[in-house]
């Protein structure tokens, strides 16, 4: 596959965290915007490969919120030889009386449509496009709100499923996928959900810009201290 920044990036992740092994069968969260058909793309070209011992399919979860996947979207699919699926989800059908609609709701029940899907149809790794800002957001969420060191990581193996989450674009920053989706002509679809506004997720975006100043070279320290962590420096809780 030609080389280039954002694969490379996304070549160490999987070597550093064996994300893809040998007949893997894995499952793609494809929501249309640039980091899930950035990741595809990848996939597609990595299935090219001589070595390449791995299958994957793509699987759009369709919900009443945010529309269709877009036909140039579903074209690429199918220029690259992308097994692309969709499934409808009524969401909101779904909230429990007293109940509001929100981001994280939707977000939750198209996990475990994902889930769902994955087990049912034999798939062992559900592949999802959180990059590295992903990564920071949360980690900011988690402390702020939970008071807890934590976030995503690039391998999640399920206790009670047999299913590994993994996060590929896991070592590479939005800004960068957004320098290849845009070089690649499929930037642009995002989702039109109102309910998004509600989400904390925003408000941690805009705390990491304002913390970073969005420089990418300050990105790369917090993310290098989430992997760097000194205990002999942290406060001990007591008992």
């Amino acid at each position: 596959m030609q080389k280039n920044r954002l694969f490379s990036l996304i070549d160490k992740a999987v070597f550093d965290y064996h994300l893809i092994e040998r007949n893997d069968r894995i499952l793609v969260g494809a929501s249309g915007g640039k980091d899930s058909t950035a990741l595809i793309e990848y996939l597609a070209n990595r299935s090219r490969r001589p070595d390449c011992g791995f299958s994957f399919t793509a699987l759009n979860i369709q919900t009443e919120f945010g529309g269709a996947i877009p036909e140039s979207i579903a074209n690429l699919f199918k220029e690259w030889n992308v097994d692309f699926r969709v499934i409808s989800v009524d969401v909101q059908g779904r909230l429990k009386p007293g109940k509001k609609m929100n981001c994280y709701w939707c977000s939750t029940q198209r996990r475990t449509e994902l889930n769902s899907y994955a087990i049912q149809n034999g798939y062992n790794k559900i592949a999802l496009g959180h990059h590295l800002d992903d990564v920071l957001e949360t980690a900011l969420m988690n402390s702020l709100h939970k008071g807890e060191l934590s976030t995503m990581i690039p391998s999640l193996q399920y206790e009670k499923y047999p299913v590994t989450i993994i996060r590929p674009l896991y070592y590479a920053m939005e800004k960068l996928i957004i320098e290849h989706a845009k070089e690649r002509g499929y930037y642009g679809y995002t989702c039109t959900c109102t309910f998004q506004d509600n989400s904390t997720r925003k408000d941690a975006r805009a705390k990491l810009s304002a913390l970073t100043e969005n420089n990418p070279v300050l990105k790369q320290h917090l993310f290098d201290a989430l992997m760097n962590v000194n205990i002999s420096y942290l406060p001990k809780k007591q008992s």
